[in-house]
């Protein structure tokens, strides 16, 4: 291994590959109280002791299983205005976290003990489609908002929701969400 990390395609890549497929067809198998690392080593084709250097524990294996699941594989959908595709986003996002397995995914982010690593990652990959939503915005000559206020606004209703409220949201809910914060604000009022 060289100073600057894992080579890319190497050997490292290699066993992380092989242990995130033994971790999601594991999950696909049975219940996750029943998923071990010598499990998952065993059908990776490692030592128990490789993850354990690797990853530590389980949590945080599979913590960066979810976060390795939630990235992106497109850009977001253009639907040729901003609300149309914050709404197209916001609504995917809660049909596929919402799903049991898109809540098993939330729930190993959260148990992930150093919540900087894999949910970090998680929060640039929405941080990141958020980007090139806006980023198509203002290509169009508009003004979106800050992506930090889309996250607070929309993204984080949605996701304490999710993990959180017993009543699910609808995609209808995802939809008012991105209305209120595209709404037109008040200019505050001045003290006379």
């Amino acid at each position: 291994m060289s100073p600057q990390g894992p080579r890319p395609g190497g050997r490292s890549a290699r066993v992380q590959a092989a242990v995130h497929g033994a971790v999601l067809a594991l999950q696909a198998e049975r219940p996750r109280h029943e998923i071990t690392v010598p499990l998952v080593a065993a059908r990776a084709g490692v030592t128990p002791s490789t993850v354990y250097r690797r990853w530590g524990d389980l949590t945080e294996l599979l913590a960066d299983v979810a976060a390795a699941r939630l990235r992106p594989d497109a850009a977001p959908a253009d639907t040729g205005s901003l609300r149309g595709d914050l709404v197209a986003y916001a609504e995917q996002y809660l049909e596929e976290m919402s799903s049991p397995a898109g809540r098993e995914v939330l729930r190993d982010l959260v148990a992930g003990a150093a919540p900087a690593l894999p949910a970090g990652r998680c929060d640039a990959y929405v941080r990141g489609q958020l980007e090139a939503i806006t980023a198509r915005e203002r290509a169009r000559g508009g003004a979106p908002p800050p992506v930090g206020e889309i996250v607070e606004r929309v993204m984080a209703p949605i996701t304490y929701t999710i993990l959180f409220v017993a009543t699910a949201l609808a995609l209808a809910d995802a939809a008012r969400l991105v209305d209120a914060l595209l709404a037109p604000r008040a200019a505050p009022v001045s003290p006379g």
